[in-house]
């Protein structure tokens, strides 16, 4: 019996034609007082999703590739267009170019590698996500943003998550999932966001309240925005959406930012356990449980102010002897 898995359900708030914006959330998360620094050059991110509008003027620059998976295009590998405007979303809040029009997303330099697992009716099945996987491995990505899920823990796809990032030290970002009830003493999982080796990302609004859809487990390590959501769309247009396949690629972009920048820092590239160290020193707790918040919100600037702060102290201490 075949067994399948979902985009991560979202909710489509509207559709718009013409859009010219940093995007709030990509604003919410510092992004763009990184971008003197880092802009993701380099960093190649493997979209696991629907698929992507490659001819989208805010991603045809971005795309360095692609697969399909699904039977979408009688099985066509070389055809991953999106049928279904989810993917193509996802990708926008990643990478969209700094083109001076329409959105741009949180690492616009990043290069996206497309793999379509989900049809236009959003499931597919777990051995396409599973090959997938494999394909990214193959491709030596730097990143692998899902923002999909389903209820059944699978030993195949756990062991492929496990090859990335144990063996091959990719970062794998996931949806923590939208089943959750608003209460933090319940637990919702789904997988692969309920996998301790993946980075499971919790949702926010855009004023840094916990999203009530938002999954709330044990395996929650950061929250990032996913309400009203603004990035690009089949067509060459634009949509909001909302909901932990959302706040995903935020984080996903956001890795791409500090991948870069940590390479310049240090000299040499961090291991992945090093990399989610480095995002987890940019997270700010909000005062939610650890279930629904894991380490905070992500604010790439805060290792930053927080130097501040310990320099103006110092000098204070210096003046008032």
């Amino acid at each position: 019996m075949k067994k399948y898995v979902k985009l991560v359900p979202n909710q489509l708030i509207e559709q718009l034609s013409e859009v010219n914006e940093v995007p709030k959330g990509v604003e919410l998360i510092k992004a763009p007082e990184i971008w003197d620094q880092a802009k993701g050059a380099g960093i190649k991110v493997a979209v696991l999703d629907t698929g992507c509008d490659t001819s989208h003027p805010d991603l045809k620059d971005r795309i360095a590739g692609g697969r399909n998976f699904t039977e979408d295009d009688n099985g066509d590998p070389n055809s991953f267009m999106d049928y279904n405007g989810h993917g193509t979303h996802v990708c926008g809040t990643i990478a969209a170019s700094m083109n001076g029009q329409g959105v741009v997303g949180v690492a616009p330099e990043a290069e996206i590698l497309m793999l379509k697992v989900l049809g236009k009716d959003g499931s597919g099945q777990y051995e396409w996500i599973t090959n997938a996987i494999q394909y990214a491995i193959d491709q030596k990505v730097d990143i692998i943003s899902m923002s999909l899920g389903g209820p059944s823990d699978e030993a195949e796809l756990h062991d492929v998550i496990k090859k990335a990032v144990i063996e091959n030290g990719i970062l794998v970002v996931c949806a923590a999932g939208n089943e959750g009830d608003g209460r933090s003493e319940t637990d919702e999982f789904g997988y692969p966001g309920g996998y301790n080796e993946v980075i499971s990302v919790g949702s926010v609004n855009l004023e840094r309240g916990s999203s009530d859809f938002s999954n709330s487990n044990n395996e929650v390590d950061v929250v990032a925005p996913g309400e009203k959501i603004t990035s690009t769309f089949p067509g060459g247009k634009y949509a909001t959406f909302s909901g932990t396949s959302m706040a995903t690629p935020h984080v996903a972009g956001s890795l791409a930012l500090l991948k870069e920048l940590t390479q310049k820092t240090f000299e040499r590239k961090l291991t992945e356990p090093e990399l989610y160290a480095q995002l987890i020193k940019r997270t700010v707790p909000l005062g939610y449980s650890p279930k629904e918040e894991g380490n905070g919100l992500v604010y790439l600037t805060l290792v930053e102010e927080m130097k501040k702060v310990y320099n103006e102290k110092k000098m204070e201490l210096l003046f008032n002897r």
